[in-house]
């Protein structure tokens, strides 16, 4: 079905899958500190960031109890910019976002675009219910992404994430017509 392939253009960039080429611009926004304090990955080597991306080419989109990452790109270049993680449950019934921007593309609206991108590609390909996401309270940019594509807050959790207490933000984003 065409609504669900890739790429995808969007007012100022272009969601696309990862390719072996995005190595050096991966590992150069993954690599910053702040970038990755909320996240729930951690830098990798090249070795390590090399095969992650082939494995990400290749993976089928949106396969139940799988996580799938998509490449944010400049829309003119191609330059991947950042990237964005979609969960399916195993269930198929609900799915999990996550994402990065690296900073010098951040206050453009480049990220909210990608994000809604992004969600209407996953309801276009799967017959999950809603989309959950979910971020430290401390993380002010990603709360204010969310509540601008139309998450709608629904709790906090105490939780301890990469060895540090912190209060988590759980939103939700039903289906479309849902």
């Amino acid at each position: 079905m065409p609504e669900s392939r890739l790429p995808r253009e969007f007012p100022g960039g272009r969601l696309r899958r990862l390719h072996p080429q995005d190595l050096a611009a991966f590992q150069a926004y993954r690599a910053i500190p702040e970038l990755g304090r909320y996240q729930g990955w951690s830098p990798m080597s090249d070795e390590e960031a090399r095969r992650f991306i082939e494995a990400v080419h290749r993976a089928p989109l949106f396969e139940p109890g799988q996580w799938v990452q998509l490449g944010i790109a400049e829309a003119v270049t191609d330059a991947l910019l950042g990237d964005i993680g979609l969960y399916l449950s195993a269930d198929g019934s609900a799915g999990e976002i996550g994402f990065t921007l690296q900073p010098a593309a951040q206050g453009r609206g480049l990220a909210t675009a990608a994000v809604r991108e992004a969600l209407r590609l996953f309801f276009a390909a799967t017959d999950a219910g809603s989309v959950q996401g979910i971020t430290d309270e401390r993380n002010g940019p990603s709360i204010r992404l969310l509540e601008r594509v139309g998450f709608a807050f629904v709790e906090r959790r105490q939780v301890v994430f990469k060895d540090e207490p912190c209060t988590e933000r759980v939103y939700t984003l039903p289906r479309p017509g849902g």
